[in-house]
């Protein structure tokens, strides 16, 4: 077989490929990368192109729009959608947080005044937004003498450190920032597993005490009882190019080449607009002049708006007011806007989620049916909230035994989500009333599918109990009849017959009047 290879490879003259070593240099650090998806959160026009035109090295980035240099006085616009989608998800997640539930209930009352003094529905939502628009973060829980409860914060992808061993989280390390004669001074809060520790750095990366800021001078290390860790990290989705730090992905990872081309078509679209206004050329003549002064009027853009032109001396002269207007193209640009669009946030939101093209004509179900992907991706998210949560509320409590000097308690923490685009009240009536009549589907499920989480156990059976009153159902006992071995005689010939056959049975009262 050797040999025969050898020859078709002299026959036909294959050359082996050698191995080639192909080098890639990453355009940007994770940092970069961070803080490019947090730019177009912010959606500030003179932050992208301050970024963009200082980060543009490779030719496909100096070709993007906003890396581009004008000659003149371009507008650039922004058209601001991650902005619009990411905190949509947020206002999706945080109203369809129904409520939370312990395995105490006398923790209820508590969880109520800490959830509103700490003001945790807004930490909350500020994570939601930081995790889909930086990629991933963290919660850090501290205790100070200036409230009675936890102080719970976020951090996000940018100011935030994992380290790990053997794939099992051992500490989460937060970055602050503070400056001193124009030098950034960083302090680090490393939180582990019983122990927080705290350290400064400045610039050079040389450790300096803590005392040279009045914000740290107060903070020393200290163990935690009970092996608790103060932190809880999140994530919504894994990122492919940050696989070996185990970082997250943001939302609008990898977009940048379509936000991009949709700012350039709307931005050529109101430059379209504004070269496209109408002109008027009035010789001078004609322009209107001062009545008391013979001046010239200047030209106003709301009456006399005119561009003046020399007298026509011929003979065929004509003194007129020429008016010019180009054509614009608005089909070409509204198609335009709409495709690119389209592939922003395609695997992203549905437009329909936005109001985009929302046909007034479609019903209840044809609207649900158009939003699958914000289905896909709110239900994504609700997931990874569904972990997260419960762990932070348990390791606030458990702070707040700390402060309190007790030992930290173990907490059985459970967070209820609601259904997000759940069909109208009409439809829900319709649908269990043909269950209901079909026969497959009883009175007690109908009215629990009806009110679902808004009525209690206790109004959901009384009202089972008045629509049994009003359609005559009524409870019936069934009597315990028993019945004595007089009642039967058995035919001797037959007990004895073949196994495995019924014996005869005769009702002795059969035939007598009266009986049953």
């Amino acid at each position: 077989m050797n040999r025969v290879q050898s020859f078709i490879a002299r026959l036909f003259r294959i050359i082996p490929a050698s191995e080639k070593r192909i080098t890639i240099i990453e355009p940007h650090s994770f940092r970069e990368n961070v803080i490019r998806n947090k730019i177009w959160y912010h959606g500030d026009s003179a932050e992208l192109e301050q970024f963009f035109q200082k980060t543009a090295k490779w030719d496909v980035e100096q070709a993007r729009f906003w890396a581009a240099h004008a000659s003149g006085s371009v507008r650039k616009i922004h058209s601001g959608i991650v902005q619009m989608v990411i905190d949509r998800y947020r206002d999706i997640v945080l109203a369809d947080l129904d409520g939370v539930e312990f395995d105490d209930k006398d923790l209820d009352t508590v969880w109520a005044d800490l959830y509103k003094k700490s003001k945790l529905n807004d930490v909350l939502g500020e994570a939601i937004s930081g995790v889909l628009a930086s990629g991933d973060g963290a919660f850090k829980i501290t205790a100070d003498q200036c409230s009675e409860y936890p102080i719970v914060e976020f951090y996000d992808a940018e100011d935030v450190d994992y380290v790990y061993e053997h794939a099992r989280l051992k500490e989460v390390k937060f970055y602050t920032s503070y400056w001193q004669n124009e030098k950034e001074f960083r302090l680090e809060e490393t939180y582990g597993f019983g122990y927080v520790l705290y350290k400064l750095y400045d610039d050079d990366g040389k450790e300096m005490p803590p005392q040279m800021f009045p914000e740290t001078a107060h903070l020393i290390d200290f163990g935690i009882s009970g092996d608790l860790m103060l932190a809880v990290p999140m994530k919504f989705l894994n990122s492919t190019k940050y696989k070996k730090q185990k970082r997250g992905k943001a939302l609008f990872e990898g977009k940048t080449d379509v936000l991009d081309g949709l700012d350039e078509v709307i931005s050529q679209w109101i430059d379209a607009i504004r070269m496209g206004r109408i002109k008027r050329y009035i010789p001078d003549n004609l322009i209107p002049r001062d009545q008391t002064t013979g001046e010239l009027l200047p030209a106003n853009p709301f009456d006399n708006d005119f561009i003046a032109i020399g007298d026509n001396m011929s003979e065929k002269a004509n003194q007129q007011v020429e008016i010019s207007q180009p054509q614009i193209s608005y089909e070409a640009y509204v198609s335009s806007y709409s495709s690119f669009l389209d592939m922003v946030l395609q695997g992203v939101m549905s437009p329909a989620t936005l109001g985009i093209d929302l046909k007034k004509t479609d019903n209840a179900e044809a609207q649900r049916e158009k939003e699958k992907v914000t289905l896909h991706v709110r239900n994504k998210i609700v997931d990874a909230l569904n972990e997260v949560f419960p762990e932070l509320f348990e390791r606030i409590l458990q702070c707040c035994d700390l402060m309190q000097g007790k030992e930290p308690g173990e907490y059985e923490v459970t967070v209820r989500f609601g259904e997000y685009a759940s069909p109208d009240f009409s439809t829900t009536v319709d649908t269990v009333g043909k269950a209901k009549q079909y026969g497959i589907m009883s009175l007690e499920t109908s009215v629990d599918q009806l009110y679902g989480d808004t009525w209690t156990d206790d109004q959901k059976q009384e009202e089972v109990q008045r629509l049994k009153e009003e359609q005559g159902i009524a409870a019936v006992d069934v009597p315990d009849i028993r019945l004595d071995a007089g009642d039967f005689h058995v035919n001797e010939g037959d007990a004895d017959e073949s196994k495995g056959k019924q014996p005869n049975v005769q009702d002795e009262s059969k035939g007598v009047p009266g009986s049953s």
